[in-house]
């Protein structure tokens, strides 16, 4: 069996499933083990254990995210479009 390059941990299919079907599961993969970034502590110290359950390794906060990786925190502030109070029609 030729060893096909660039496909990471979906090497273990060897020749099922098709090559294109293995480079995304190749790139899932490699994005889910790599350590991610905990939204309290902000050290990429977050670590996967089941889908969609994190633990941090620092800070030992259990927290919840996307399935396969830690979504992005999202910002701090979010502006939003200020109303101006409606003055009341004197009839």
């Amino acid at each position: 069996m030729a060893v096909e390059k660039g496909l990471g941990p979906a090497k273990r299919f060897g020749p099922r499933y098709g090559r294109t079907v293995k480079f995304k599961l190749s790139k899932i993969e490699k994005q889910q083990r790599k350590p991610q970034l905990c939204p309290y502590c902000d050290m990429p110290k977050a670590k996967r254990i089941s889908a969609g359950i994190y633990e941090c390794r620092k800070c030992r906060s259990k927290f919840t995210s996307r399935a396969y990786f830690v979504k992005k925190k999202p910002p701090a502030v979010i502006p939003t479009a200020k109303e101006e109070p409606k003055e009341e029609a004197e009839a």
